[in-house]
């Protein structure tokens, strides 16, 4: 039986966490065809069949799991190894892939980003912002982006960017001859704009008031997947929209949008970078985190 080369074991691994061939083709760089013939080529070197195949999925068989299994230990230890000859170089290098979202990716392209790449000029910063929330480790980021509250509760996470707050708005033009908002139940006579999240589901609006809480299910016919374009209907006089503050910020000044129920919404953590805390960090990573914090000025970091 012919040894294996570290490529074809990395490109099995890929195949088998993805569960495509084309998402671990896109991950290591290289085309589909290359990759289905490196596994076709493995599979005969080792002469057992790892992957189940059809034309709309693919599996690792029961051989290919035991596999998987006991090279991904060995493969975390290797990418530790080589991590450490970088520290020893005493500056990171190589990969570094973060998910998150169109807004988060804004704010870190501020001032984090460019301070990053200007410090490390051998690290590749892979900045994936396709608004869908991901399993990070399933598909291969070293970290990732979501407001501090949704953060899954065996990562860690990291503070920036400070609060956010969520308030409901409307313009003059709406607001004018219909019944007034004073509490969150108000909103059920009037017509909002609803938000569907990327998971699909759509957003409930939560409000809270000294320990009273209200989550209301909003009733309305147009239901849109981006705060900005929420935004702008309201403004158009389509209806009451429930976004983050710093969207709406505009329209507030401009007098084009009123704020609706502020005792109602009191400002909740923002965002956060979070990665497995049981996996080994990688130094690209670390050197991220300092100078996340750094441009934080450690006034609203936190961890868990």
């Amino acid at each position: 039986m012919t040894r294996p080369t570290l490529n074809e074991l990395e490109a099995f691994a890929a195949v088998a966490r993805h569960l495509s061939f084309q998402k671990a083709a896109d991950a290591l760089g290289i085309s589909r065809s290359a990759l289905s013939h490196t596994l076709i080529g493995l599979e005969r070197h080792l002469g057992v069949r790892l992957l189940n195949r059809t034309t709309r999925s693919v599996a690792p068989t029961n051989a290919g799991l035991r596999l998987l299994e006991r090279l991904t230990p060995i493969m975390k230890g290797l990418d530790a190894a080589i991590d450490g000859l970088a520290e020893a170089r005493g500056e990171p290098s190589g990969l570094l892939r973060i998910n998150a979202n169109k807004r988060a990716a804004q704010l870190l392209l501020g001032a984090v980003v460019p301070r990053f790449l200007a410090r490390y000029p051998q690290v590749e910063l892979d900045l994936v912002s396709e608004g869908r929330l991901v399993d990070i480790v399933a598909e291969n980021f070293d970290a990732g982006v979501r407001l501090y509250d949704a953060v899954p509760a065996d990562m860690i996470a990291v503070r920036f960017g400070g609060d956010v707050r969520f308030i409901a708005i409307a313009s003059t033009d709406y607001l004018k001859g219909r019944l007034p908002v004073t509490t969150p139940d108000d909103l059920t006579h009037h017509t909002c704009i609803r938000q569907r999240l990327p998971s699909g589901k759509r957003y409930r609006w939560e409000f809270s008031r000294l320990g009273e809480e209200f989550v209301l299910d909003p009733p309305g016919a147009l239901t849109l997947d981006d705060n900005d374009l929420l935004v702008q209907a309201a403004m158009a006089g389509l209806g009451i929209a429930y976004v983050p503050e710093s969207f709406a910020q505009a329209g507030l000044s401009s007098r084009r949008l009123v704020r609706l129920l502020p005792d109602w919404c009191p400002p909740s953590p923002g965002l956060a970078l979070y990665y497995p805390g049981n996996r080994y960090i990688p130094a690209t990573l670390r050197a991220f985190i300092d100078i996340l914090k750094e441009e934080s000025n450690g006034a609203d970091l936190a961890s868990e």
